[in-house]
């Protein structure tokens, strides 16, 4: 197929210039002349050329004012202008550069370096153009991978916060029903001009994002509190209220591990002031009217909306328009009256509120970093399973220096190198996150374990592996959760098929989970727990050097005790 000839047009009063032009051009190029800057942008309507060469010196409208002209437009502005001109000064060529020239050819100019410039430029648009297509096509597939990551970090936050609502059982999608009626109250809000300023300001999407996090403190309230089918005595409703401070101490954590700020001080402000009530008598603060931080008392309607319209362990669910009448008796003593007022004018629109859906456009929130809600997963995690000296700085250490091991490795280094090192250190926050659902009685237990309570703490593996598929089923990659998956379900199996939840054996283990399975038993070796004391690093490494090819990978653990010291480093820096 031939290939498509360039197009230029030569712009000149002079007759003489415009066939001298067109002569030179016609064997290479298509070429069309126009006497006058009128009749270029005449000719522009029907015709985009790749280049012109513009004369400066012209009757009307001049060389300057023509580019002007060209470059004002969004549909001209990208075409490349050589100046066609007599005159030989500096000031006139700084000029014509200045207002978008790339170049100047003086007259009479020489065919060849006429033919060399106008070559040149060609070429180098040519590669503008590419690059701007390159561009384009990454801005794409960074908006792709980037709406990938937003919907994996929002799944995780999503069925870890399902997760902690699910040990009161408040089942029956509460965080999705609350992110629904926060959009509509939101929404409604700024639409009746009642805090509209505020809310303009906020990430809207952000904001409802982070309501996920409102009652993450229940995860350190103890069961037999959460649990109780009957009313709460003094002491246990007490307890029952520092839900709210653990909620702020576990965002509090997370914020000195992240720059991305706006997320936190949303969820912080929702875990510390939902149950604070306008006239003062909430909790944990007793702060009072507009003292309270808005998100929460935005909150604060929706979560008790939601509460009086659903079942709890110690009540039954009310019909809506019992729960309304209990919010208006409500207006000027628990809720902020301007926003209870727009709650009440427009009740029938939460009766009706769809329940499912998630609430908001994943794609259009703003970059956050995975990294945070992964910490966030891990950290919950962690106060759950009653580890919280920095086991997970440690185990992320500890696998980040197995793997440059591994690397080295003439065995391990084909299957390691395939893997993306940041993606596999961020899962591994994730590998105990089953211990959501053990009864803290176990969990914290400080002396032997029944039988019956081993095989509580078993189904942890089990749990993790059903959390991370479920996790994977709201996100188009369920890629990136492979290797949560095989630590989760593998660091618990045995070389010689004697460990759970599967009883997989050698090599049929995943690698992460063989990984995995030494790093962990080292650290819970080197470490307090409930249930003994911490051993000396001579000890542990004693005890995995023991179990070589019954619960560990023989293969992995000689690479262990070559590179001893190096775990050891670690474990003295970070031990609490």
């Amino acid at each position: 197929m031939e290939k498509e000839r360039k197009k230029i047009i030569i712009v000149d009063d002079n007759k003489t210039n415009l066939t001298a032009a067109r002569n030179t051009l016609i064997g290479t190029y298509d070429a069309f002349t126009v006497p006058s800057g009128e009749k270029l942008f005449s000719l522009l309507e029907r015709l985009t050329p790749d280049l012109i060469l513009l004369d400066v010196e012209m009757p009307e409208m001049n060389g300057y004012e023509v580019i002007k002209k060209l470059k004002a437009s969004k549909r001209t502005a990208a075409i490349p202008v050589i100046f066609l001109s007599a005159k030989i000064d500096p000031e006139s060529e700084i000029e014509g550069l200045r207002l978008g020239a790339v170049d100047y050819v003086f007259k009479p100019f020489s065919r060849e370096l006429l033919l060399k410039r106008i070559e040149l430029h060609l070429l180098l648009e040519s590669q503008r153009n590419k690059l701007r297509r390159y561009s384009g096509n990454l801005v794409d597939m960074v908006f792709e991978k980037t709406k990938t990551v937003f919907e994996l970090q929002n799944a995780v936050l999503r069925t870890v916060a399902e997760l902690v609502e699910s040990r009161d059982h408040v089942t029956g999608g509460h965080i999705m029903r609350t992110q629904r009626y926060l959009r509509l109250l939101v929404e409604l809000l700024i639409k009746n001009g009642v805090y509209a300023d505020d809310l303009l300001s906020w990430d809207i999407d952000l904001f409802i994002m982070s309501s996920q996090l409102h009652d993450v403190g229940k995860i350190s309230i103890k069961d037999n509190i959460l649990l109780k089918p009957d009313s709460l005595s003094l002491e246990e409703s007490e307890e029952m209220k520092l839900h709210t401070i653990f909620g702020m101490q576990i965002i509090e954590r997370l914020e000195q591990k992240t720059n991305e700020s706006d997320f936190l001080l949303h969820a912080k402000a929702l875990a510390g002031s939902h149950h604070e009530r306008w006239d003062g008598s909430g909790y944990p603060l007793g702060a009072k009217g507009a003292e309270i931080p808005l998100q929460g008392r935005i909150m604060a309607i929706v979560d008790v909306y939601d509460a009086l319209t659903n079942d709890r362990p110690y009540k039954k669910r009310i019909v809506h328009d019992e729960a309304v009448s209990m919010i208006r008796d409500g207006l000027g003593t628990h809720f902020d009256p301007q926003i209870c007022e727009v709650f009440l004018r427009h009740e029938d629109d939460f009766a009706n509120a769809y329940i499912t859906g998630a609430g908001y456009d994943v794609a259009a929130l703003p970059p956050a970093q995975l990294n945070t809600f992964f910490s966030a997963v891990s950290d919950i995690v962690d106060i759950r399973g009653g580890t919280k000296n920095g086991h997970t700085e440690r185990m992320r250490r500890y696998l980040r220096t197995f793997l440059e091991i591994l690397l080295d490795d003439e065995k391990f280094r084909e299957e390691v190198s395939d893997w993306d090192p940041r993606l596999f250190l961020m899962s591994a926050q994730l590998h105990d996150i089953g211990k959501i659902a053990v009864s803290d009685a176990i969990l914290g237990k400080s002396g032997r374990l029944t039988d019956d309570e081993l095989e509580g703490v078993k189904y942890h593996a089990d749990f993790g592996i059903r959390v991370i598929e479920e996790i994977s089923e709201n996100v188009d990659n369920a890629d990136l959760l492979s290797h949560a998956k095989a630590m989760t379900g593998g660091h618990h199996e045995k070389w010689d098929g004697s460990g759970y939840p599967l009883g997989k054996k050698g090599e049929d283990i995943p690698l992460q989970g063989r990984l995995m399975a030494i790093v962990d038993v080292y650290d819970a070796l080197t470490n307090q727990r409930p249930h003994r004391d911490r051993m000396n690093h001579r000890e542990a490494v004693d005890i995995i050097a023991n179990l070589s090819g019954t619960q560990f990978d023989p293969d992995l653990v000689e690479l262990f005790l070559k590179h001893e010291s190096e775990f050891e480093m670690i474990g003295t820096e970070l031990s609490a």
